[in-house]
This record gives structure tokens, sequence and C-alpha cells, in this order.
């Protein structure tokens, strides 16, 4: 499976963007999906999940203020993001691991290219 991230742009603080997540070879619905995101000279952070059942998880800082969503029609996986912070900026990575009950994400080795966020005034 191959993962495509886009839709990264320059944000004001407070403003909101969409992330797409183009997945090829595979459908999204058989996939366990994540959201990363890095800042230079520091590790992958992992932002956001959903799995094959439709279950989503999220890291505490970004929690109530965005959403992943899978539209298997389309096959590609969004990061509906909000009320975006200064230190929301990074490169935006999607990944297909597996997600497993007990809450803990299991990357693939594959990440294919981010996609930018900046968040500045």
């Amino acid at each position: 499976v191959q993962l495509q991230a886009s839709g990264g742009g320059l944000v004001r603080p407070g403003g909101s963007l969409r992330l797409s997540c183009a997945v090829s070879g595979s459908s999204t619905s058989s996939h366990d999906i994540a959201w990363y995101r890095q800042v230079p000279g520091q590790q992958r952070e992992l932002v956001a999940v959903i799995s094959s059942g439709g279950d989503t998880d999220y890291a505490g800082s970004v929690k109530g203020r965005f959403t992943i969503a899978r539209d298997n029609a389309k096959n590609t996986v969004y990061l509906q993001m909000t009320s975006l912070k200064l230190e929301d900026t990074a490169v935006y990575y999607c990944n297909a691991g597996t997600y497993y009950s007990n809450g803990y994400y299991y990357p693939s080795r594959s990440w294919g290219q981010g996609a930018q966020l900046t968040v500045s005034s």
C-alpha cells in the first residue's frame, strides 16, 4: 500500500486546515491509518489513528481540535485541524500500520512524502 499526504499550507493561529492521505494499492477500509508529524530535529509524533473498524484515537495535544476521518469511496483519510497553534507547525505524514486494542499503534516502514503545515501570524 502507498500513501501520499497533501493539503499542507500556511495558516494563522486559530485557523483551520484539512490534510488528505490518498491510499493506493489497497482499500482504506482494510487498514489502520495514522497521522504523524515531525519537527526538524525531533522524533516523529503520533497525532491521530483511525482503525479499520472506525475507532479513533488522538494525542492529548490535539484532542478536541483535530478529527481523523475516512472516505472509503475516495480511498482517502483526512485530518481536519481546527484552532491551530504555533506548535502544530510540522511536516505531517500518514502511515498504514497496526493499531492494537490497548491503544498502541505500530507504524509500517513505508512513509511516503509528507505535507508541510506552517502556523504563523
